[in-house]
């Protein structure tokens, strides 16, 4: 599957590179073929173009090093994307000492996430789904579907497209992480979220087949919400190193802005409400404690990233 993969991305990545951005000059403006020819890839990586055919078709999936730091200059990955296509040229041999993921929350972080009540957090595994989450991130997404997995709520959610005031950016970025958090990995699990938001969803397949890769790590959203109303909120992702795979996600306003008076707003209304259906405490449920204090998350009210 490696192998495959590692086609797929090359493929892509050439069809979005341009003569022009690797210096070449084109003599024929007719061409047929979107992006870099194959022919032209492999004479400025200076391979055969046998041996570039075989990599797009899979038929070579242990490159050197050399040959991919070679096709990453030539179709002008960024960091993040050449680590990308390194990792799906040695996916059999980096996973085997790859610690195994979990979808366990330590108590210590639901602690953590309880004790915000006035910055939304939340968190999500490597398939983006939400695992945790406190009161004010609920809130901000209230009433919202698909709020189980980030890449569900932003393309299965037609209300979203609303709450996100740039969509079409925050649904990249959404799909960049998500290549770049899956990495090599065809679990059928991914293999399922990627089908199901493929088979329901046009803009995901536009964004899924460019292949771009980028780690969410942190910016900022602007946010329109109809409580609450127009929001900028800056995030920042937190590795969580006792479940590799997990990240912490915070979000915060600019002190003394707008945004801080809305959010506080809706922190209120959000009380109000808890109050009124005498809910309190924890926005989770726990059970499964295991010997080491770690414990399932399971019935919390999961949601999306807003």
């Amino acid at each position: 599957m490696s192998g495959k993969q590692l086609g797929e991305f090359l493929r892509a990545r050439r069809r979005l590179t341009t003569p022009d951005q690797v210096g070449l000059i084109q003599i024929d403006d007719r061409r047929r073929t979107p992006g870099l020819r194959r022919q032209e890839v492999a004479s400025l990586a200076a391979v055969s173009l046998d041996y570039y055919i075989r990599l797009e078709q899979g038929r070579e999936c242990r490159p050197s090093d050399q040959v991919l730091g070679a096709l990453a200059r030539v179709l002008q990955l960024g960091p993040e994307a050449a680590e990308h296509l390194h990792r799906l040229a040695h996916s059999g041999i980096c996973d085997r000492g790859r610690p195994q993921q979990t979808d366990r929350v330590h108590p210590d972080v639901l602690r953590l996430l309880d004790s915000w009540d006035d910055k939304p957090a939340f968190v999500m595994n490597h398939l983006l789904d939400v695992l945790a989450q406190n009161s004010l991130f609920a809130a901000l997404q209230e009433g919202l579907e698909h709020t189980d997995n980030i890449m569900r709520f932003a393309f299965l959610n037609p209300a979203v497209r609303e709450l996100w005031v740039d969509w079409e950016a925050q649904a990249r970025l959404r799909v960049a992480h998500l290549r770049a958090a899956a990495g090599a990995d065809c679990s059928p699990t991914l293999l399922e979220l990627v089908e199901e938001l493929s088979d329901a969803s046009e803009d995901f397949r536009r964004m899924w087949a460019h292949h771009d890769v980028c780690t969410d790590a942190g910016a900022s959203m602007c946010v329109h919400h109809p409580d609450a109303g127009d929001l900028t909120l800056r995030y920042q992702a937190f590795s969580v190193d006792c479940a590799p795979g997990q990240r912490l996600i915070v979000f915060q306003t600019d002190p003394g802005s707008p945004s801080e008076r809305a959010l506080a707003k809706l922190a209120g209304l959000r009380h109000r409400q808890s109050s009124k259906s005498g809910k309190q405490g924890v926005p989770w449920e726990l059970h499964d404690l295991d010997e080491v204090g770690q414990v399932e998350v399971a019935g919390h009210p999961a949601t999306g990233w807003t």
